[in-house]
C-alpha cells in the first residue's frame, strides 16, 4: 500500500486524521449468543492479536474487561439491559439513534492520557441477514476493526476481509497494516498524516 492509501484507513470525513492501537493486553468478553459462538469470537481475537505481536489477558485490573462484545436481536434490548447505563451513560438515546438509523453495528473506543486505545465497546444487531453470516466471518471482521482506531470510512467501500478460493481471510494488505501499527517503535497514537509515511516504512521492512 502507497502512504496515501495507508493515511486514508484513519482519515475522517471530516479531513482529520488520527491513528491509535491498543496500549494494554485485550480482555474480551462477548455476550448475548452461544457458548460455541462465543469461542469463534475469542479465537478471532487471538489470531488477531497473534499477528499484531500484541498480547491478551483473562482480565483487565482496571476494568474487569475491555473489549465487551454486546449482541443483541433488538436495540431496545440495549436500554433494557441491567447496568447498562452504568457502562455507556445515555444508553437509552443512543438505543433509540441506533434504531432509527436501522445500524447493525455500533462501535466506541476509550482511549488514556496517551491515547492508547484502552477500551472498545462493540455492540452487534444480529438481524437476519447478519444471522446468515457465518461466525467466523462476523468475528473476524469486527475484531479487525476493533484492533485499531480505523476512520469511519475505511472498510465503506470494502470489507477487511476477502475470499479465497472458498474461504474468507484478512486482506494481506490490511493484515500488514495491523502488524506495521504495532511495532514497538512508533507511537501508540497520531494524529499527523505523516504518520502514515512511518507505517508504510515498517511495511516495506517486514516484507
Amino acid at each position: 500500500m502507497t502512504p496515501d492509501e495507508i493515511a486514508r484507513l484513519f482519515t475522517r470525513d471530516d479531513g482529520s486524521f488520527h491513528f491509535a492501537r491498543w496500549g494494554r493486553p485485550i480482555a474480551p468478553v462477548v455476550f448475548g449468543v452461544d457458548d460455541a459462538t462465543i469461542g469463534v469470537f475469542k479465537g478471532a481475537f487471538e489470531a488477531v492479536v497473534t499477528l499484531a505481536g500484541h498480547k491478551m489477558a483473562e482480565t483487565d485490573p482496571d476494568l474487569g474487561t475491555n473489549a465487551p462484545v454486546f449482541c443483541v436481536s433488538d436495540w431496545s434490548q440495549l436500554a433494557a439491559a441491567k447496568h447498562m447505563e452504568k457502562l455507556v451513560p445515555g444508553i437509552d438515546k443512543l438505543a433509540a439513534r441506533l434504531q432509527e438509523a436501522e445500524a447493525g453495528q455500533y462501535r466506541a473506543f476509550r482511549v488514556d492520557d496517551t491515547g492508547a486505545i484502552q477500551a472498545v465497546l462493540l455492540f452487534l444487531r444480529i438481524d437476519d441477514q447478519m444471522a446468515k453470516l457465518p461466525a467466523e466471518v462476523l468475528a473476524l471482521s469486527h475484531v479487525v476493526q476493533s484492533m485499531l482506531m480505523w476512520s469511519d470510512a475505511a472498510f465503506r467501500g470494502q470489507s477487511p476481509l476477502a475470499v479465497v478460493d472458498g474461504n474468507t481471510i484478512l486482506r494481506p494488505e490490511i493484515a500488514d497494516v495491523i502488524r506495521a501499527a504495532y511495532d514497538p517503535v512508533l507511537p501508540s497514537s497520531a494524529d499527523d498524516p505523516s504518520f502514515a509515511l512511518r507505517l508504510a516504512a515498517r511495511m516495506e521492512k517486514s516484507e
